[in-house]
């Protein structure tokens, strides 16, 4: 599974959403616990859900690329990625619940068919991230809470570059925890946080990376609201903050001292804000359809763009649809389309451009 998770996601590195229903409504869902995968959105969300399995499997396209005045336009290839999901919630005996995800939290790749550095090509870097949690739920009242300890297997490989090569492996892990408060029958509140994951550092890669090889996964937050409007229309919106700045690797700017050492140059990237919405329409029994937008601000600036061409990470506004149809109450079938338009970053001579457009399909089961 870590092999095929994200090849570049939505929010800079991060994904839009991580399972088919989250994915056609935008990626919001901080306070809505209403699927086995929820929990990656807020751990708490685990409490309000029932004795449920989940699979998805989403195929991401994006298409990214630069251009240097007054060349040609250069884009990459690889541009077909599988990104799997699984759930698996279960309440307990003592009335609390457990949930264990295994999701695709982000990511970059980039594959150029032409040697850039002198190294030989093709040139670009490949990075996947795997995380592993697992949830203890429980609600008191009318709040919910859920914490989760959150294993990462991360891989990275470069190509071209005189920085290293070959695949390497990182671990590590961190803390995710949130809460859900219904403050009326029709309005719930969310809040999750997750800590920086502290990863092993890619020692092939001590030459690259800030700190001779270290590469940590950021933390976030997300803050957001649930109203169901009627027995059918349920509206979200969330509101995250991607703290890019925790990770000397991915913030530093570029530039002096020499790339691998202590406080060495990133990729520049800096903390962003993300707003998501999204619909869900229960029509009947069978057939339930969901509708989202996200926008994301873009963490890579003009004066940033030259290791950009690495990880075009630009896109900033996201469309999604989708729904869910059930074959009887325990079995359905999820499925969402995904599409952001292109977005551009110039600084100097270059250009960096990327879109996104992505299928998923899942399979939900209710005991």
């Amino acid at each position: 599974m870590i092999l095929a998770t994200p090849a570049m996601a939505t929010e800079g590195m991060f994904a839009l959403g991580f399972s088919t229903n989250q994915r056609a409504m935008g990626g919001a869902g901080v306070a809505y616990g209403y699927e086995a995968m929820s929990a990656t959105l807020n751990p708490a969300n685990a409490a309000n859900v029932g004795h449920e399995m989940q699979f998805g499997l989403d195929i991401f396209s994006p298409n990214r690329g630069f251009t240097q005045a007054p060349g040609p336009r250069v884009e990459s290839n690889s541009n077909y990625f599988p990104v799997p999901n699984f759930s698996y919630n279960k309440p307990l005996d003592n009335g609390k619940v457990f949930n264990i995800s295994v999701y695709g939290n982000g990511g970059m790749n980039t594959d150029y068919p032409i040697n850039m550095f002198g190294v030989g090509s093709p040139t670009g870097i490949d990075l996947s991230q795997m995380f592993i949690s697992a949830t203890y739920a429980g609600k008191s009242g009318n709040l919910s809470w859920g914490i989760s300890p959150t294993v990462v297997i991360q891989t990275f490989r470069a190509n071209g570059l005189p920085f290293g090569s070959g695949r390497d492996w990182s671990y590590g892990g961190g803390l995710r925890a949130g809460i859900v408060y219904e403050a009326s029958p029709q309005l719930s509140l969310g809040l999750s946080g997750s800590t920086k994951m502290n990863m092993t550092k890619f020692d092939k890669y001590a030459n690259l990376f800030e700190n001779r090889g270290e590469f940590d996964v950021p933390g976030s937050i997300t803050a957001g609201l649930a109203y169901k409007a009627n027995s059918k229309l349920t509206m979200m919106l969330d509101v995250q903050r991607i703290f890019y700045s925790g990770v000397d690797a991915i913030s530093n700017p570029v530039g002096p001292p020499p790339f691998g050492t202590p406080g060495g140059p990133g990729f520049g990237w800096d903390d962003i804000n993300v707003l998501k919405l999204g619909l869900e329409y229960k029509a009947n029994d069978t057939m339930t359809w969901r509708a989202g937008y996200a926008y994301s601000e873009n963490p890579v600036g003009p004066e940033d763009v030259s290791m950009g061409i690495l990880a075009p990470g630009v896109v900033t506004h996201h469309l999604t649809v989708g729904g869910t149809y059930s074959f009887n109450p325990s079995n359905s079938i999820d499925f969402a389309i995904e599409y952001a338009p292109e977005n551009t970053v110039t600084g100097g001579p270059i250009t960096l451009d990327m879109s996104q457009f992505s299928v998923s399909v899942g399979w939900t089961r209710k005991f």
